[in-house]
């Protein structure tokens, strides 16, 4: 049986006005899976994946899969600019009100903002998290392909989307990542994160079908 798929189109808002739309379809007692494309604006592959796995949760959505919440695009804005930051220059993955947020940056490109949580769509997102409290966020990227856990929860299922892909998986990405969604969602919340990196510059017509085998498992009840 197909279950219901509620729309927010007007969930939240980016410092520009920009609507940030959201889909949904949550069960009662059951923590959902947070899916977040987009964070980035100039990783196109993040996007193509949160909105293709959008697509075959359309089609998909019954009683045998989780309950969920997935955004395809966090940064609109700077997706529509194809650059990494928002519209203001930050950085959105180091905006996190994290215990380890820092000004310092090394480069404008990764520009953590004037405090932690500065923009609209990090604090949209925070709130959002301690609202629905889920047992486990996902958020697609691009860069060196590789699948990045947070919290050793997320091991195991790091390593199934990261096998069905080819890729390698890994607990640290190689270099300190200050205000990050991974470090937000496991030290301030212990909720463990999953960052799939998708190999930059892609065809994004094989994106999907790499990463399809593993994301349905993610989503399926066992």
């Amino acid at each position: 049986m197909t279950r219901n798929i509620l729309h927010q189109s007007s969930w939240a808002k980016t410092c520009q006005n920009t609507e940030i739309p959201l889909w949904e379809s949550t069960l009662p007692q059951e923590a959902p899976l947070l899916l977040v494309g987009g964070v980035h604006g100039d990783e196109p592959e993040g996007v193509e994946l949160a909105t293709q796995l959008l697509l075959w949760l359309q089609k998909n959505n019954t009683e045998k899969i989780k309950s969920w919440i997935l955004i395809p695009c966090l940064n609109i804005d700077g997706y529509k600019q194809k650059q990494r930051t928002n519209f203001r220059g930050v950085d959105l993955n180091r905006n996190f009100a994290t215990p380890d947020w820092t000004q310092e940056a090394k480069a404008p490109r990764y520009y953590p903002g004037p405090h932690s949580e500065s923009e609209n769509e990090t604090k949209a997102l925070s709130q959002l998290i301690t609202k629905t409290k889920p047992s486990m966020i996902v958020h697609f990227h691009s860069w060196e392909p590789c699948v990045v856990y947070t919290g050793s929860p997320g091991q195991q299922m790091a390593k199934t989307i990261a096998q069905a892909a080819g890729y390698e998986a890994k607990e640290d990405i190689g270099y300190p990542t200050p205000g990050s969604l991974g470090q937000y969602g496991w030290l301030v919340h212990s909720t463990p994160v999953i960052c799939v990196e998708a190999q930059d510059k892609s065809d994004l017509e094989k994106v999907w079908p790499r990463f399809q085998p593993g994301l349905i498992e993610l989503m399926h009840r066992k």
